[in-house]
């Protein structure tokens, strides 16, 4: 009798493992310009998009928001970010500031927003982690305001215990074959590279976010 028990109580668990509710992913929300967005390519050229293909190959449950607009600032992000505060983020991806700096917006202006952008996060998500996708100006001369620009990040990484894309366009700024006729936005090509600049940086903090 006692076997026949056992034996019903076996079925019984692989009955329930076979049917239990798959995970919920983590989220990752993507939130820049079109530098993140693709700028004319198809979104599954987008950096986000491969990145989302590199998590699955890896075996990481994650779904990937790319939230990003053309031309986009920092001014604009805090704009349109209380939407996707509705939504959980385990990991923000944070790529804003370069079209600010083209304006010549004051970089602690531009710092100041960037901040505003995490803390948000932070409030609705305080386990979030942060990657902030470093950039530079393409200028030919390292005046105070280039300098500043290109510290700006690694500044607010430390403060905010984030981790850093040095700088996302690596290996792709200024190379033709890597970027659309504008000179300044990658293309397919290009977006690959982008997309293992950030992934080197992404996948240890994926893996330690899965765990939790």
């Amino acid at each position: 009798m006692k076997y026949a028990v056992a034996a019903f109580l076996a079925m019984m668990s692989l009955v329930f493992v076979e049917h239990a509710p798959a995970a919920e992913p983590k989220a990752i929300l993507v939130f820049g310009d079109s530098l993140s967005g693709g700028f004319t390519l198809k979104s599954s050229e987008a950096y986000p998009a491969l990145l989302a293909k590199k998590l699955r190959a890896a075996g990481l449950n994650f779904s990937v928001t790319s939230a990003n607009a053309s031309g986009g600032t920092t001014d604009g992000g805090l704009e349109r970010l209380p939407p996707h505060l509705k939504h959980r983020i385990d990991i923000l991806i944070l790529e804003l500031g370069i079209n600010d700096a083209f304006r010549g917006l004051p970089i602690d202006q531009i710092q100041n927003n960037l901040q505003q952008i995490i803390d948000k996060v932070k409030a609705r998500n305080p386990n979030a982690r942060v990657v902030i996708a470093g950039m530079q100006l393409p200028g030919y001369t390292a005046d105070d305001y280039v300098s500043a620009f290109g510290r700006m990040f690694a500044d607010l990484a430390a403060t905010n215990r984030a981790v850093l894309v040095p700088y996302l366009l690596e290996g792709v700024a200024g190379n033709p074959s890597l970027n659309s006729s504008d000179g300044i936005h990658p293309n397919a090509a290009g977006q690959e590279i982008l997309a293992e600049n950030v992934w080197r940086v992404l996948e240890p903090v994926a893996r330690e976010v899965a765990k939790l």
